[in-house]
């Protein structure tokens, strides 16, 4: 009796041994792949608590997750000869379990090396520019090209490659600064220039307007008034016109010409004397004296000759030109 509970307890045990070792449980973001003596069986067990022969079989267990896979810092040479360091991050998943297991070994690995090499390839082709700004056309070909030998042979999808950080030389940080800096002071000046550009046409059409109008310039003047005394300040600043001081300028000129004109030296005209008429004997001619006559024709002679040098000195006086003046000394000589 003693033995026969023995071996009835001997296969409960090794009933239940054998029960766990056939059942697996696969989680729902797995896939169950099992072999059987080492070959492959065609199904592929989904998630949930799955039974396999205990003897014999044994399951392979695939995450068909997003897996995400940093790629170390790779060094390399654009195609205009720019030395840099470029690291990336990569996403996938695996979409065929029997290929991930049979055809690969260690696929992470293998993502690994090939994301490294295509990184170095497409970063060859590029140069510094587009790697700088246009990054979504380097990161979509990096996916075309590790796209190829990954999804077909190793039932891989590559879903995504992001290129995180891009290490320049200390030498060309500088000179992108130096053109950067350079290049916002254009747009800078640029601007400013605009902006007085604009700045003076208005002014221009507000000078024409008042022009037209003479009261607004009144008015202007008076609001700059308003403006300047609202501060309460003790000096009080008037504009002043320029055309003012223009109405000044020309009239100080007209005044410096008139003093030059008249500060000409004036040529120096022969002093006329009334000559002493000549005594004469004192005898009569047909009941008049002989001297008397003589006397009165020098007197109406003398008189003429004073009229004369009377017109000269008026004519001195007033400013006579050289001209004049020799036309003056003729006459007295004749």
């Amino acid at each position: 009796m003693g033995v026969l509970i023995t071996v009835l307890v001997v296969f409960a045990v090794t009933g239940l041994v054998l029960l766990a070792m056939s059942l697996r449980n696969v989680q729902q973001y797995e896939k169950g792949v099992v072999f059987r003596f080492g070959r492959l069986l065609p199904d592929i067990r989904g998630p949930g608590l799955r039974f396999i022969r205990p003897i014999g079989d044994r399951m392979r267990k695939v995450s068909v997750q997003t897996e995400v896979l940093g790629i170390p810092p790779q060094g390399s040479i654009t195609a205009d000869n720019v030395t840099l360091t470029v690291d990336a991050v990569v996403y996938f998943r695996v979409i065929d379990p029997v290929k991930a297991l049979v055809n690969v070994r260690n696929y992470p690995s293998a993502v690994s090396q090939i994301a490294q090499t295509s990184l170095r390839a497409v970063i060859g082709r590029a140069d510094l520019d587009t790697l700088l700004s246009d990054r979504d056309h380097i990161n979509a070909e990096l996916k075309k090209v590790m796209d190829a030998p990954t999804e077909e042979p190793w039932g891989l999808r590559i879903e995504r490659v992001e290129i995180k950080d891009i290490a320049l030389p200390e030498s060309m940080m500088r000179s992108m600064s130096k053109q950067a800096e350079a290049e916002r002071e254009r747009r800078a000046r640029v601007i400013a220039a605009d902006g007085e550009f604009q700045a003076s046409q208005r002014l221009s059409d507000a000078a024409a307007t008042m022009a037209d109008t003479p009261g607004a310039l009144q008015l202007r003047l008076l609001q700059t008034v308003v403006d300047v005394s609202a501060e309460k300040n003790s000096t009080l600043v008037m504009p002043f016109p320029v055309e003012m001081l223009r109405f000044f300028e020309h009239q100080s000129r007209e005044a410096d010409g008139e003093s030059t004109h008249r500060s000409m030296p004036r040529p120096a005209l022969p002093e006329l004397t009334t000559p002493i008429p000549p005594t004469t004997p004192a005898f009569s001619l047909r009941g008049k004296p002989v001297g008397s006559l003589s006397g009165e024709r020098a007197g109406s002679r003398g008189e003429r000759i004073g009229k004369r040098a009377a017109a000269a000195r008026e004519q001195r006086d007033n400013g006579p030109t050289p001209a004049d003046s020799d036309s003056g000394v003729s006459h007295a000589h004749s």
